[in-house]
């Protein structure tokens, strides 16, 4: 029997009572099973931490010493067991090292997907799929109108001008895809990678992923090259640099509103679309769906008599 209250959102997160542990705390807590290193799943402080190797390298990273009190780091498929709940992690496709959480309790299978992707990307292991009672997805973009292109495609945009481009873009995970997908589909461009995205990058290489080549930015290349240059930069950067002359500026996102609206564009997501959700539900095969990260509204009204779903919000 599916439990109502097998996991409450509250202001800390995901609390799951039956396992005494939270999915990817926004404060710190005893245990934390943590499903990727971006901030706004993964936060310092927590007394013992739950997750996958690659995701506690950029925790310690960027957390050093507050990362954890301890860490358990889990493999893929390797089954572990909180307080009788038992948790395996499977690939989520977001980043490197981001998990799924399948939670099983007296039968009955739940899965948090935390952010996922079904698109495919070089850069991180791709999305697995494993049938559940309960599926807790994020609806980030759970609207029909909301569907990515595909980032091979949007890459080449980058073509359409030979100026110089300054890049914006998340400094985990996206940054990195967007360097490979430059090397792959725009090799005649050159990639400068900001000095705050350069750990993150070697990381990536030390974990085994093959980005192609950059180079750290240099403002003498900057001076001297007028065209032909990609320089990568984090959010911050390229809100700082609102007014940069000699170069083209784009953000790299899928969100509409943060791109511009008469300049290059580069709507590339690491969250799945309304396609994607609902092929998610497919292969999941849930007999019902839980809702986080975003409005499930639309989900709600598109299942109505098909499917139980619920808002954790």
């Amino acid at each position: 029997m599916i439990l109502d209250d097998f996991l409450i959102q509250n202001e800390t997160g995901l609390f799951c009572a039956y396992g005494n542990f939270y999915l990817d705390p926004k404060s710190p807590v005893p245990n934390a099973v943590i499903s990727h290193a971006h901030g706004d799943h993964a936060c310092s402080g927590n007394q013992h931490v739950y997750c996958t190797r690659a995701t506690s390298l950029f925790m310690l990273h960027r957390y050093k010493k507050f990362a954890a009190g301890e860490f358990f780091l889990k493999a893929y498929h390797e089954s572990f067991m909180l307080h009788g709940v038992k948790i395996t992690f499977i690939s989520a496709g977001h980043m490197i090292g981001s998990a799924q959480v399948l939670m099983e309790f007296k039968g009955v299978k739940y899965l948090y997907t935390g952010d996922y992707k079904l698109q495919a990307d070089p850069t991180c292991e791709p999305i697995e799929f494993a049938e559940a009672d309960v599926l807790i997805t994020e609806t980030t973009f759970a609207d029909p109108q909301t569907q990515h292109p595909k980032a091979e495609a949007e890459i080449k945009n980058l073509e359409s001008t030979s100026i110089n481009i300054m890049l914006g873009a998340y400094a985990l995970g996206k940054s990195q895809r967007i360097i490979r997908l430059i090397n792959d589909h725009c090799p005649d461009k050159r990639v400068l990678v900001h000095h705050s995205i350069m750990p993150f990058v070697k990381l990536y290489e030390a974990l085994g992923v093959d980005l192609g080549k950059y180079e750290p930015y240099d403002r003498k290349v900057m001076k001297q090259n007028s065209t032909g240059l990609v320089y990568l930069v984090p959010p911050m950067v390229f809100k700082s640099y609102i007014k940069a002359i000699n170069v083209v500026r784009v953000f790299a996102s899928g969100w509409k509103h943060l791109q511009s609206s008469k300049g290059l564009q580069l709507c590339i997501s690491d969250h799945v679309d309304w396609n994607d959700i609902i092929e998610t539900i497919q292969q999941v095969k849930p007999k019902e769906v839980w809702t986080t990260h975003g409005n499930g509204l639309q989900l709600k009204a598109y299942f109505e008599d098909q499917l139980v779903v619920k808002s954790l919000n």
